[in-house]
């Protein structure tokens, strides 16, 4: 697979203050990357290097093939950004405003035209003909924000919350339009402080803090590396109290209800069938085995407070 997004050791300084410190960062065609952190860790100023707007103070960067400073022109041809200030013209009408959006981009007309309506479909958005962008709703002004930066099928994507402000039912379709991106030729970037849509989305998660690159794993092995080993649940369809468990040697019990027991297990591979086995034959009354769920929280708030000096380790 090609390499989309390239960063090596890409730094922005402003005087006294490092914004973004030496970072690396590979995202492949057909991949999503979660760039997840805290306000001020340098996500936004990592997005402005990778689309051209800001110039590196030292390092290198490649998007779509291109370097992002000798070649910025053709950067902002290859990139799709949708940006926490959207920069809607309030007083155009959203056809008529992507349409202007698409001459920029060298579209001609039926082209324009054919690709504004299906992006109007998309989101739902066709019903809004008739009214200027100023009288949208946040979650209108977002998704028109997110059909701009997908007007000229850019193979790159960079996208700063591209849910915010928006009800269930609308962000659940930009999260399905976002998904059905993932099966073509391009890469994509989401910054967006909702865990539960980055792990939804993403193949991979970058966590940054202070403008470092702390971690940057798959959301399993990231959650293998931080926390630990898993749990798992046995649970039982009637009571256990008061009988012995026949646990092997290579399993841990963590905690034991009436009708359920957790435990832990370095090779859960060999271990899981080797315990099931064995209530079973001592004929205890399994109804399920099952890994205990972790979330992606877990893993970004062991990973924002762990020392400076422990982030070492955490890096992929």
């Amino acid at each position: 697979m090609s390499i989309m997004i390239q960063a090596e050791n890409l730094t922005k300084q402003f005087k006294d203050f490092v914004a973004v410190d030496k970072i690396n960062l590979r995202v492949q065609a057909g991949e999503v990357l979660a760039l997840l952190g805290p306000n001020g860790a340098g996500k936004t100023t990592t997005i402005r290097m990778l689309t051209s707007v800001l110039r590196p103070s030292e390092g290198q960067a490649w998007v779509a093939g291109y370097d992002v400073v000798t070649d910025g022109a053709q950067v902002r041809k290859s990139v799709g950004v949708l940006t926490e200030h959207h920069g809607l013209y309030q007083r155009m009408f959203s056809a008529e405003y992507l349409d202007f959006f698409g001459q920029i981009y060298g579209m001609n007309a039926q082209e324009r035209e054919d690709r504004i309506r299906e992006l109007l479909h998309k989101f739902g958005l066709e019903s809004s003909g008739t009214r200027r962008i100023g009288e949208f709703s946040k979650g209108m002004r977002q998704k028109l924000s997110l059909a701009r930066a997908l007007l000229h099928t850019p193979p790159v994507l960079l996208l700063d919350e591209p849910t915010s402000a928006m009800d269930p039912e609308s962000a659940r379709l930009v999260r399905n339009a976002i998904g059905s991106l993932r099966s073509e030729d391009r890469s994509i970037i989401i910054c967006t402080h909702n865990l539960a849509e980055a792990e939804e989305l993403a193949d991979r998660i970058a966590i940054i803090r202070r403008g470092k690159i702390i971690a940057n794993d798959t959301s399993s092995a990231l959650k293998q590396k931080l926390l630990g080993p898993g749990e798992y649940q046995v649970n039982f369809h009637e009571t256990i109290d008061g009988k012995a468990i026949p646990v092997p040697p290579e399993v841990q019990m963590t905690t034991k209800g009436v009708n359920w027991f957790r435990y832990r297990a370095s090779v859960p591979e060999t271990a899981n069938p080797r315990l099931l086995r064995a209530l079973l034959a001592a004929d205890f009354p399994v109804l399920s085995l099952e890994e205990v769920p972790r979330s992606l929280e877990q893993v970004y708030l062991q990973a924002v407070n762990t020392p400076p000096q422990e982030e070492a380790s955490n890096v992929a």
